[in-house]
């Protein structure tokens, strides 16, 4: 064995004691350190001959790159609708690096860790009072799990014209409407060679709305003559956290046919609220669905879980599978992940999420969704009662605002970015409605009051210098 291994080996306990301290100085020590910085590296060092060990590797990283770190699953990053991590969630994630499965069969002499996930994913719908009617599956984030979804959704109309596009190729234009898609879902066309463009929008209901119109959307159907199409609505856009009309999308499944997706990556948790779950009501009647865990269910980057019908499995396994590699065996026989998601190789991300749910259940889910709203509402308030005006009403967890008056709109930017520059509040620009604007999502489980009071002040400062 090489000699710098041998010692790591010897001494693997002491190391692992020297980064768990290191983690833990850091979660106790959030608050203090910056939600920006500044700071930079020449990335471009000599690779080491013969090697470093762990233990010199850990005093170089926190010489020279520790100090890149921001407090992103702290109490105050409000951008990106960025989560935090939980301690059952660490737990979680440090066990699965520990065990290092690769999660793929139910039922092999190799491992069968798959089993994990399917006892998670069904914990999920249990969560989301889902029925399991669905088949899920953890990917990176929310734009794997619209992939993976959009995927089958793709195989699903190319069958409409008894073709196989997993195969052969898309020899069809596809039609997808949509009203306030996310990004990733749009990405998720241009990866599919559905093409980034090649989509029709539907209107948005009038009245500082950002869900789709329904009169308007079946308008469209019937334009399309009898033709199939795909359909992605939302719960939750990244706005203002608006959602489509469920309900009606299940009474137009009745008369049309297509395949319905629903990006609920942070918006789908409301399902979890008795306050908020009306919002999600009739979602059960979609194809798939997509969810994110790094966001509202505070696991580490990167998770996120895709849910499709058990009705479409062949239509997955024909676009996923491993045809070339006999070995695996029967797909529909032998479950094996890899012949429905994208990754051959993946990682035990149910681990982080099982540990979760186990540890606060549904209540304590229920609180932190309810919590995170209710601060969103506070934060809100406090705005209105500043120089700031609300640019949408308060649906859920994002608060989305500008400067007040129009001769303000320049001042937009630069206030931002000298608000985040203090290291204080991190929150993300916008543009709604034509103007600009700016963004805080809540879903840390940190997050206080006092982190909105906190926030508040240092924007009275910052508007005062500007």
């Amino acid at each position: 064995m090489n000699s710098k291994l041998q010692h790591d080996l010897d001494n693997f306990e002491n190391i692992l004691q020297k980064a768990k301290q290191q983690g833990i100085d850091f979660l106790n020590n959030i608050d203090n350190i910056p939600t920006s910085n500044t700071y930079s590296i020449d990335p471009k060092t000599e690779l080491n001959e013969l090697g470093l060990g762990s233990i010199e590797a850990l005093k170089e990283f926190n010489e020279r790159l520790a100090p890149l770190m921001v407090s992103s699953p702290g109490p105050r990053y409000w951008g990106f609708v960025t989560g935090g991590s939980t301690p059952a969630s660490i737990v979680g994630d440090w066990l699965a690096s520990v065990y290092d499965q690769n999660t793929q069969s139910v039922t092999s002499q190799g491992g069968n860790s798959a089993l994990i996930e399917f006892e998670t994913i069904n914990l999920l719908l249990q969560l989301l009072e889902l029925p399991d009617s669905f088949l899920g599956g953890f990917v990176t984030g929310a734009t794997m799990s619209n992939f993976t979804s959009l995927a089958v959704a793709r195989q699903w109309f190319g069958k409409q014209y008894g073709k196989d596009f997993a195969k052969n190729g898309i020899s069809e234009t596809l039609t997808i409407l949509t009203a306030t898609p996310h990004s990733s879902s749009i990405k998720s066309l241009s990866m599919l060679g559905i093409g980034s463009q090649n989509y029709t929008v539907v209107k948005t209901i009038e009245g500082n709305r950002e869900a789709l119109d329904i009169a308007d959307l079946e308008e469209k159907i019937k334009a399309l003559n009898g033709k199939p199409f795909i359909l992605i609505s939302s719960a939750g856009t990244v706005n203002t956290a608006d959602f489509d009309d469920f309900e009606a999308i299940a009474q137009l499944r009745e008369k049309y046919k297509f395949w319905w997706h629903i990006d609920g990556a942070f918006g789908g948790f409301a399902a979890v609220s008795e306050k908020y779950k009306h919002y999600v009501k009739g979602w059960e009647g979609a194809d798939s669905i997509t969810i994110d865990c790094h966001k509202w269910l505070n696991v580490p980057y990167e998770s996120a879980f895709y849910l499709v019908k058990k009705e479409h499995v062949n239509l997955q396994i024909e676009t996923f599978q491993n045809s070339n590699a006999p070995y695996l065996g029967n797909p529909l026989e032998n479950f094996n992940y890899l012949n429905v998601v994208p990754e051959n190789s993946r990682r035990l991300r149910a681990l982080p999420v099982w540990f979760s749910l186990k540890a606060y259940g549904k209540e304590g889910f229920r609180d932190l969704i309810e919590d995170s709203t209710a601060l969103a509402l506070h934060f809100a308030n406090a705005l209105i009662e500043n120089d700031f005006e609300l640019l949408a009403p308060i649906r859920l967890n994002n608060v989305c605002f500008t400067l007040k008056g129009e001769k303000n709109q320049e001042k937009v930017s630069p206030f931002l970015s000298a608000l985040n520059d203090t290291g204080k509040v991190f929150m993300t620009p916008t543009v709604y409605q034509n103007k600009k604007g700016i963004r805080a999502s809540f879903v840390n489980w940190r997050t206080t009051e006092n982190d909105v009071k906190l926030v508040i002040e240092k924007m009275r400062e910052v508007i005062s210098e500007i």
